[in-house]
């Protein structure tokens, strides 16, 4: 254990002298250490300094780059593309309450008019901003109601969004596709995947419900029970929890 000595202390003895000068000894040799050390760093810096100083820019230039780009392009780019979204979306909305002639207004939608942008322009022009994300998903929807299943199974698989709604959405319209191009297997995957993808009130027993009617059609009877189990334990209140009881039996007694 180290021992403290007063200033002026004198060694009483050959044996603490010894060991002041060791200790002082040991002190010059880690002085002299860092002295070199410190002395080693300068000549790197000073050695390294305009590569560091070149580097040091190159950092500060990307990083004023990725302001700038977003500034200048990515912003106004989102804006222009949200203000060409606009415009067929008038005709996907019309379409909704239309009584007839439907395709028509949805081929307006998808292909524009009078010089403006339709969804497919969109979705292809301006691909890399949130407006022509969902340029995918209304084209999609869009040709899916045109009952072209090929298409609108395309563009919603170009769709991407963690949207509450939108996400499960898009995913079950792939699966209504699938169904009605009588693909079972596709269909029930893209279903339980929309069930999956937001834990809702509506979208997931809704596909839920979907992926069991589509398991039940497979003769997939175990897997049908599970997913409508799965509504009654958790979504009883919903829509398609009101009745689940029977489909919950039927599948129960069909094996």
């Amino acid at each position: 254990m180290a021992t403290y000595k007063k200033r002026g202390y004198k060694p009483k003895d050959q044996k603490e002298v010894k060991q002041v000068e060791e200790t002082e000894y040991e002190t010059a040799e880690v002085f002299n250490t860092l002295e070199e050390t410190a002395s080693k760093s300068e000549q790197w810096i000073e050695k390294n300094s305009k590569p560091l100083f070149l580097s040091l820019v190159g950092i500060v230039v990307i990083f004023l780059a990725y302001l700038g780009y977003n500034k200048f392009i990515v912003e106004p780019n989102e804006t222009e593309a949200a203000n060409e979204l606009a415009f067929p979306r008038t005709y996907f909305d019309e379409a909704a309450t239309a009584g007839s002639g439907i395709d028509s207004l949805l081929t307006l939608g998808l292909e524009g008019a009078n010089g403006k942008y339709g969804f497919l322009d969109i979705a292809d022009s301006y691909s890399g901003t949130n407006a022509g994300n969902l340029a995918n998903y209304y084209a999609g929807v869009s040709y899916l109601q045109m009952k072209k299943y090929d298409k609108a199974i395309e563009y919603l698989s170009n769709f991407n969004s963690d949207d509450e709604m939108l996400g499960p959405v898009s995913l079950g319209a792939i699966g209504d596709a699938f169904a009605d191009i009588n693909q079972p297997e596709d269909a029930l995957d893209y279903y339980e995947k929309a069930a999956n993808k937001k834990n809702n009130e509506f979208t997931t027993p809704l596909f839920l419900f979907k992926a069991g009617q589509i398991a039940m059609e497979l003769k997939d009877f175990d897997k049908a029970e599970t997913l409508f189990t799965k509504i009654k334990e958790n979504y009883s209140k919903s829509e398609q929890g009101r009745d689940i009881e029977k489909f919950i039996s039927a599948a129960k007694y069909a094996n």
